[in-house]
């Protein structure tokens, strides 16, 4: 079984995160900028096998599609051309950014290091993924 993608998408950076071969739980992996995005995930994909790539899909409150999207379509749309057959999904992403504040408040991060967008960008990644998962056990 190969592993899952994750990305947490940003207009400078995008947080990636992974899972484990066995698709049992989500990790961080880095941050990189969104620039060198496409080059990073197909650097990876001929490194270690991926079946999927779960993206992050920028929502208001009314579930309706945010500003940001306008700016991710593009992007994904190349990376999609590009690793093509994998498959690229959305999954929604509202509140990843909050909850990955909360996760680093309550594992007791410095405030200096809570500042750091990249690690919160990865964390946002790794809760997607997460989510992810869970959603998928939960119809199985």
């Amino acid at each position: 079984m190969a592993r899952l993608l994750s990305i947490d998408f940003g207009r400078k950076r995008c947080g990636i995160a992974v899972t484990d071969p066995m698709r049992i739980v989500a990790n961080g992996l880095t941050t990189v900028p969104t620039a060198g995005l496409i080059a990073f995930v197909k650097q990876y994909m001929a490194a270690e096998p991926v079946d999927r790539v779960i993206v992050g899909y920028p929502t208001t409150m009314r579930g309706e599609p945010s500003e940001s999207v306008r700016y991710l379509t593009p992007v994904i749309n190349r990376l999609r051309k590009e690793i093509a057959p994998v498959e690229i999904e959305f999954f929604d992403e509202r509140f990843t950014s909050v909850i990955a504040h909360r996760a680093m408040i309550d594992g007791g991060m410095k405030k200096s290091d809570r500042r750091n967008r990249e690690i919160v960008d990865e964390i946002s990644a790794s809760i997607i993924l997460n989510d992810y998962l869970q959603s998928k056990a939960y119809r199985q």
